[in-house]
């Protein structure tokens, strides 16, 4: 199914550029700090911390009006989040394959364009770890991504949803040779905890969010 997906979504990503002769494409990098914000089972605030991550990937800029695009892009990215505890300290790591689908104004400012996005992402997670720390121990447990944990499931490994969306926003400056920066900042509007047939009273709710930097080029 993970396959499936990524193939659709990258076909899609592809007829995108051959569509349009006016389009330009960028790639771009940067860096995530990214966190993991929600209520526990028992209803708890998490009191998670930030994480640093990292991004890459591509972009299109499709033109819709003077000024303004609709910019897709397809992207690598890490997410996550560390739990500081009293006994164990457990961070989070998340790597998922992402499509943002923003609307971009670009605007001539200076010697270059001013650029102002919003729009939704959906990701989907391609593998994750919680690395479990406390005093000289260390442990590694792979995450198990699916919606339901079933009372047959083992209560060891930590779960979470493959599926992620919600929305982001971004400003940034493109000079006229196409080398461009961004800030982007992201809401996570999916809960990614899974449903647990164990707990009858689940309140628990873990939602991506975070910020992050990017440098690029737009040819």
């Amino acid at each position: 199914m993970k396959t499936k997906l990524i193939s659709i979504a990258f076909t899609l990503f592809l007829f995108s550029i051959f569509a349009n002769a006016q389009i330009s494409v960028g790639v771009l990098g940067g860096v995530n700090f990214q966190n993991l914000n929600g209520k526990s089972s028992s209803g708890d605030v998490l009191e998670n911390t930030m994480i640093p991550g990292f991004h890459a990937g591509l972009n299109l800029q499709i033109p819709v009006a003077p000024e303004f695009y609709f910019e897709p892009g397809l992207l690598f990215t890490t997410k996550g989040a560390k739990n500081p505890g009293s006994i164990l300290t457990a961070t989070t790591s998340l790597s998922y394959i992402e499509m943002p689908l923003n609307f971009l104004y670009k605007g001539s400012l200076g010697s270059g364009f001013v650029l102002v996005a919003v729009g939704p992402y959906v990701g989907y997670a391609l593998k994750g770890n919680v690395k479990y720390e406390g005093g000289a121990v260390t442990v590694d447990s792979p995450v198990k991504f699916q919606n339901v944990v079933e009372l047959t499931d083992s209560p060891l490994v930590p779960y979470y949803r493959a599926l992620d969306a919600g929305a982001n926003i971004s400003f940034g400056y493109e000079m006229k040779s196409g080398i461009f920066a961004k800030v982007n900042a992201q809401l996570g509007m999916i809960n990614i905890n899974p449903e647990y047939k164990l707990l009858s009273d689940d309140k628990s709710a873990v939602k991506n969010t975070g910020f992050g930097v990017s440098l690029g080029y737009q040819f």
